[in-house]
């Protein structure tokens, strides 16, 4: 990581990364950022500005980008979603989530730019999903190993979040039949680094196959309540220009909806990714 400057956030989670333009970057930064997520999991770029062809061009340096099927895109590249909080209902991205879950291979990560950004509120928060995993308890490590959660698209994205137009209500049908409930294991295995990470999110798990559902649901708000403690966790104060790349796979995020009517745009490239698994160390 010798050709970054580097400031580390927090022990378990984050790093920023100074005098750098991404528009502008050698192949051994490039490879020196690539190894610096991997370490921090999510890592910051104050003062960039990165137009939505150029955003997308640097995302694909992670991988194949995904094409959301709920959020509009820019004009100049469908690669890049547009979270606008004066044209879309933000709500949803106030529950902790792990992108896009309710996939068979949810993203590797992403790229997210602040373009517009309120006076005050609308921080994210990340939290390390191996932090969270390695300070469990030995017995809940051994109780959770092998088993697999539901995750639903239905539980970040209900009906009620969208207007009923017959026009509308199709168009949502259509996105639930193209995305139905999926298996995920409790505990992921990262591609990578081999580290085991928990992979459960009240924004998409939805319960814990094989288990009765009073468990399933008393073990889940634990999990849920344990992954998101202070001291695997890290809050971002947005400024417009700043970047963040996050491990999708290692971490889960809540981006705060405390704003109210102020306007906050967020441009964000998403890289595909593979089907979690879990394997023993």
């Amino acid at each position: 990581m010798s050709a970054l400057n580097t400031t580390i956030i927090k022990p378990a989670i984050g790093a920023i990364v100074h005098d750098i333009d991404l528009n502008h970057i050698t192949d051994e930064q490039m490879s020196a950022i690539k190894a610096l997520l991997l370490d921090r999991q999510v890592i910051f770029f104050r003062g960039q500005s990165l137009s939505p062809t150029a955003q997308a061009d640097f995302a694909r340096n992670f991988g194949e980008l995904h094409i959301h099927p709920v959020f509009p895109t820019t004009p100049e590249s469908r690669e890049i979603i547009v979270l606008d909080s004066h044209a879309t209902d933000l709500r949803d991205n106030e529950l902790w989530h792990t992108d896009v879950t309710f996939s068979k291979t949810p993203p590797l990560g992403c790229v997210l730019q602040a373009i517009k950004i309120p006076e005050s509120g609308g921080d994210t928060l990340w939290a390390s999903s191996k932090a969270a995993y390695d300070a469990l308890p030995e017995d809940t490590k051994q109780k959770i190993k092998g088993l697999t959660a539901v995750h639903d698209i239905r539980l970040s994205f209900p009906e009620e979040r969208f207007g009923m137009s017959d026009e509308e209500k199709a168009r949502l049908d259509e996105i639930y039949a193209k995305n139905p409930p999926v298996t995920h294991p409790v505990v992921r295995t990262h591609p990578d680094t081999k580290a085991q990470g928990l992979f459960v999110t009240e924004g998409f798990t939805d319960y814990i196959k094989d288990m009765p559902r009073e468990d399933s649901d008393e073990l889940l708000q634990a999990l849920f309540a344990h992954s998101v403690k202070d001291e695997f966790t890290l809050r971002w104060q947005w400024q417009a220009g700043d970047i963040a790349i996050w491990d999708n796979r290692a971490t889960q995020h809540k981006a705060l909806f405390d704003y109210g009517d102020a306007h906050r745009i967020m441009h964000r490239a998403t890289v595909l990714g593979d089907e979690p698994y879990y394997q023993e160390a």
